[in-house]
């Protein structure tokens, strides 16, 4: 009996140890269940938020800049995509050595690179270098260091480089436009960039991407008025001047006379926009909008067509200019020497500062003032360029006699090489004010008239008798083509007044003369040497630009144009003069 209770109890020890492990089992079985329930049902969207937190991140998508191009579509201006190499400090560690092949690879100091990444530790991103060449990326690619990745941005690249430089301008390595037109128009040209999900792996490499979220929008493109032919030639012309002449600085101008369209704007000194490691900061300036200056004889032509519009002047009226020279009050007004008595056409042509004061005392200085207004002295041109300067045109309450002399040839105001291409303009091409612009135009913009058609007319033909045989511009002459316009030497402007021996050399004028296409500014300030009249140094370059010009514009050569003499030399009234 004993040992038959012994068996019994020892079965149902056994049974109740079977029930309570299958207890336990089962008990352990429903926490399980009950935890994969609150992970998958309770707590199922804050885990994966928690996840994709660790692992999904929002990356930029660059938007590329807007391209910028002159008149044909020849670019100048452009984004290429380029590679910057970034760290992230929390996943960088890196030995000695590492640490100084990544330097070297990137062309830094092994001390700034550790600095810069030691104190960047709270931060995911920081720049190491930015917008490398392709090979400086391939060759730290292969490295294969934690932490650190590369990433695609946009550089901006000027294929013109310093032929456009003063009007395009330049952005800084963000891609914001810091000068010329990538300032003036960084609004239209600046693109909008869009963003990505990735799944990254520990170590940051993306393994896959989850969608965009919203697309780059790239900027907008700009067509300048520029056509890179003329503005080349202008360039290479104008550098070459100033080196000549050994001058500190000049300016070259060209409007399409019919549109207002600024087809070359060009000066020196200039930059390279592409390196700009050692820039002079003076380099940057466009001097053709924002450096003023007296203009001096060429404004005979605006006091000319002040006087032909009041009907008291025509090209052959008689000015008495013995015995060369003018009193007004203490002041004295002084021709190159005694022409005597001549008609409006050869005082032009002479560039007689006696004659065209005479004048404008005979017209009042309202009148003079008046006829400058409206050609556009003393007024923003609209462009809309920053820096641009809008000159001096003084306008007395009362007028004296040697204001009114001195401003009928261009002293007592001042204004840019632009204004006086606008001005120009305006006498060349019918009395027509056209807005300029540096931005192509589809279509005709609308003009003001502001001069009559036979005084512009008459105006021309006084512009012709100045490159004419025996005028102060002879040099300007364009095998042919009969061009016209004006010279002009002023003194330059230092701190105490005007610079006795030192000038700024100038001509403008028109081409060709009978049916002009374009206007023409040429600048050439301090030349330094024998030559430094408007006639020897600026006029020549006005001819050099002028000639290929017409080719390039195919326009038709004019087959009464002689080269020793024109229609408009009349008697051999006209003698060799400087101007």
């Amino acid at each position: 009996m004993t040992a038959r209770n012994d068996s019994e109890a020892s079965a149902a020890l056994i049974r109740w140890r079977v029930y309570l492990l299958a207890g336990c089992m089962a008990l352990a079985a429903c926490a399980l269940l009950a935890r994969a329930v609150q992970l998958h049902v309770v707590d199922q969207s804050f885990l994966m938020s928690q996840g994709d937190a660790r692992a999904i991140r929002l990356e930029p998508i660059d938007a590329h800049r807007g391209l910028i191009s002159d008149r044909h579509g020849k670019p100048l201006a452009i984004s290429a995509p380029v590679e910057t190499i970034y760290a992230d400090p929390q996943l960088v560690a890196l030995s000695d050595l590492q640490y100084r092949a990544l330097a070297e690879t990137l062309d830094v100091s092994e001390r700034w690179l550790r600095r810069k990444i030691e104190n960047s530790r709270h931060k995911r991103f920081v720049y190491l270098k930015r917008k490398m060449a392709p090979y400086e990326v391939s060759a730290v690619k292969a490295l294969n260091l934690p932490g650190i990745f590369g990433r695609t941005e946009y550089k901006r690249f000027y294929p013109a480089g310093e032929v456009a430089s003063h009007v395009v301008g330049f952005a800084d390595i963000d891609e914001r436009g810091q000068e010329g037109v990538e300032l003036s128009y960084n609004d239209w040209l600046t693109g909008y960039p869009g963003s990505r999900r990735v799944m990254k792996d520990r170590k940051g490499r993306v393994i896959k991407e989850l969608g965009t979220i919203k697309a780059s929008q790239p900027g907008k493109d700009i067509a300048l008025s520029l056509d890179m032919r003329i503005q080349y030639l202008a360039y290479r012309e104008l550098k070459a001047a100033v080196e000549t002449h050994k001058a500190a600085s000049g300016s070259i101008v060209v409007l399409d006379i019919h549109s207002g369209e600024i087809l070359a704007m060009v000066n020196q000194p200039s930059y390279n926009p592409n390196n700009r490691q050692q820039l002079n900061v003076a380099h940057l300036r466009n001097r053709a909008i924002t450096d003023v200056f007296e203009p001096g004889s060429t404004m005979k032509l605006a006091t000319l067509a002040a006087g032909m519009e009041s009907g008291r002047f025509t090209l052959d009226t008689w000015l008495d200019t013995d015995p060369g020279y003018l009193r007004l009050g203490r002041k004295t007004i002084r021709d190159a020497r005694n022409y005597g008595t001549l008609n409006v056409r050869t005082a032009i042509a002479k560039s007689s500062n006696v004659g065209i004061s005479k004048m404008a005392l005979n017209l009042s200085g309202e009148v003079v003032w008046d006829m400058f207004y409206r050609l556009g002295f003393g007024q923003d041109t609209g462009i809309g360029f920053p820096g641009e300067s809008i000159g001096y045109l003084p306008h007395p309450v009362e007028w004296r006699p040697i204001e009114v002399a001195t401003l009928s040839y261009g002293y007592g105001l001042s204004t840019t090489a632009l204004q006086l291409a606008q001005a120009y303009m305006i006498l060349g091409n019918g009395g027509l004010k056209y807005p300029l612009s540096l931005i192509k135009t589809e279509q005709g913009a609308q003009a003001e008239q502001v001069l009559s058609r036979p005084v512009s007319r008459a105006v021309r033909e006084a512009m012709a008798a100045v490159v004419a045989k025996g005028g102060s511009g002879t040099r300007a002459q364009v095998p042919m083509y009969r061009v016209g316009g004006k010279t002009g030497t002023v003194h330059r402007v230092g701190e105490q007044g005007y610079e006795d021996s030192e000038y700024k050399a100038i001509f403008a004028g028109i081409a060709p003369a009978e049916e002009p296409v374009i206007a023409m500014v040429v600048v050439i300030d301090a030349p330094q040497g024998e030559e430094y009249y408007g006639g020897e140094v600026a006029a020549p370059v006005f001819s050099r630009v002028v000639s290929e010009t017409m080719r390039l514009l195919e326009v038709f050569p004019d087959t009464e144009w002689r080269s020793d003499s024109s229609v408009y030399a009349r008697r051999g009234e006209l003698d060799p003069d400087r101007g």
